[in-house]
């Protein structure tokens, strides 16, 4: 596999890993939040320490999430941009995609990736998300990377007192997929600087104008926590497990995906 080759595979799963990250216009005033945690220091000649070296080679620019044991004996765990992979631990083998426990019937790549989430969704305080509750307690909570410019992302929301009215709260967290440096991402910041946060975001999934604002906003924040998630579209649901729902799925198909992720199906 040449350098461009791995290159292209590591990053083909999310395109977040690979989307424009130039830093926003002069006079945007944002808050650049918490980003992956500093790598963990592995002892050389140790088969993490060769997982990493070897990931570098193929991609300087990689963050490593983790490195540990694989349920595959022989093998190291990697999580790094925003996606699983398996090392073997004499550094000369390397696979991706979903790693299948059979008589679990459960895809143990994802559920590292769930693991994670659940950790960086602890960082994303609830009060920088936009959140659609229903009128009782909620029977079940997603959270939903959007962007105001996809039109799943606008068919979903022109759904969500259908979502609610299932008792499906649903808090929003700002993905704007073309970047940092995007007028998409301007009028986000815009969405999350109004007083009324929900009703600007409605308008402007709607395709009506928002007021242009600037502020200290978690839109960077988010968006970073959109990459580091594995986010390879948007919407992108996740449940309060960190577990992919997926991307669209009409109110009663997502309320059924719900009910069955929580019974264990």
């Amino acid at each position: 596999m040449n350098r461009f080759l791995a290159f292209a595979a590591l990053c083909s799963l999310s395109l977040s890993a690979c989307a424009q990250q130039s830093a926003p216009e002069a006079g945007q005033k944002i808050t650049i939040g918490p980003k992956a945690a500093a790598e963990p220091v592995y002892a050389t000649g140790t088969p993490e320490a060769r997982a990493r070296a070897v990931l570098r080679e193929l991609n300087p620019q990689i963050t490593v999430e983790s490195i540990k044991a694989a349920p595959v004996p022989g093998f190291r765990e990697v999580i790094a941009t925003g996606q699983v992979v398996y090392v073997s631990d004499d550094g000369k083998y390397l696979f991706q995609g979903g790693l299948l426990d059979i008589a679990k019937r459960k895809d143990l790549a994802e559920a590292a990736m769930a693991n994670l989430r659940v950790d960086i969704l602890k960082t994303l305080p609830v009060e920088d998300r936009i959140v659609f509750s229903p009128a009782g307690k909620p029977k079940h909570t997603v959270v939903v990377l959007t962007d105001i410019e996809c039109g799943y992302c606008r068919k979903f929301h022109t759904d969500i007192a259908e979502y609610t009215r299932r008792g499906i709260e649903v808090e929003y967290l700002a993905f704007p997929r073309a970047g940092l440096a995007s007028a998409d991402y301007r009028n986000m910041v815009s969405v999350w600087c109004a007083p009324d946060r929900r009703k600007a975001l409605t308008d402007a999934k709607n395709g009506r104008a928002v007021p242009a604002r600037t502020c200290k906003t978690p839109v960077d924040m988010q968006y970073r926590a959109g990459q580091r998630m594995g986010l390879t579209g948007t919407p992108m649901i996740l449940n309060s497990n960190g577990e992919l729902i997926g991307g669209y799925l009409p109110p009663e198909a997502l309320l059924e995906r719900l009910e069955a992720a929580a019974a264990g199906v």
